[in-house]
């Protein structure tokens, strides 16, 4: 049994089970597993692996949350790339507005540098701000904005895209040049096949995405995800 195959028997396991109804969420929201069940999903705010070192505050479950129309576009990308024998993998979706506020205290302890090796080695943290990297609104907690990567169908593994998730870095820039052919031929398949379906990407950001024309372009919620 391949990865894909063990990761849909889990999911639809979990939601016969009804583990992904433990909220009721707004108008226009759905857990994105109950559309797209095969979904791999690993909230990396839901976990101390970030660039805060810790689980931040409004993450109380690894359940993706996301528009409707979201989802609907997502599982779209999904179904094409499973002819290729890859998969999705999210790191994040909705944001509560609460989580931001916990990055942007994050940000102003200058002495909190514990992950710094590891996600902005380069950037010095006073800088986060002004470089484009930390803001007081995200358009993640909007609920039309993922990130995400391309995984190997068979093993789940990423594949190269020639840089961590949330690394603060040119390295990160979607058309950053050094890269392997074989990176840069990653990076230009996430893009191709989201911008297909309507996702827009973020130029210093190779995961990040947000659907056009999403439904709340002006509403920045707070509900917390669990």
């Amino acid at each position: 049994m391949n990865y894909k195959t063990l990761l849909y028997i889990t999911s639809l396991f979990l939601i016969t089970l009804g583990f992904q109804e433990k909220q009721t969420l707004p108008d226009g929201f759905v857990y994105a597993k109950s559309v797209i069940p095969d979904l791999d999903v690993e909230l990396r705010y839901f976990s101390e692996n970030n660039f805060v070192g810790d689980t931040i505050d409004g993450y109380k479950a690894n359940r993706l949350i996301i528009t409707k129309n979201t989802a609907e576009k997502l599982k779209l990308v999904q179904e094409e790339l499973q002819k290729q024998n890859l998969c999705l993998k999210v790191y994040d979706g909705y944001r509560p507005q609460r989580a931001v506020n916990h990055f942007i205290r994050w940000a102003k302890d200058l002495n909190d540098t514990i992950k710094k090796q590891q996600f902005y080695p380069e950037v010095n943290k006073k800088n986060l701000f002004k470089a484009g990297y930390i803001a007081s609104r995200s358009g993640h907690s909007r609920g039309s904005t993922i990130d995400l990567t391309i995984t190997n169908g068979e093993t789940g593994e990423p594949l190269d895209m020639g840089s961590p998730y949330d690394f603060f870095g040119e390295a990160s820039w979607v058309a950053h040049e050094a890269l392997t052919d074989e990176q840069k031929k990653n990076r230009q398949l996430l893009q191709t096949v989201m911008l297909k379906h309507n996702f827009r990407n973020y130029a210093k950001e190779w995961w990040h995405f947000t659907l056009r024309w999403e439904p709340f372009p002006k509403t920045f919620f707070d509900f917390e995800v669990e």
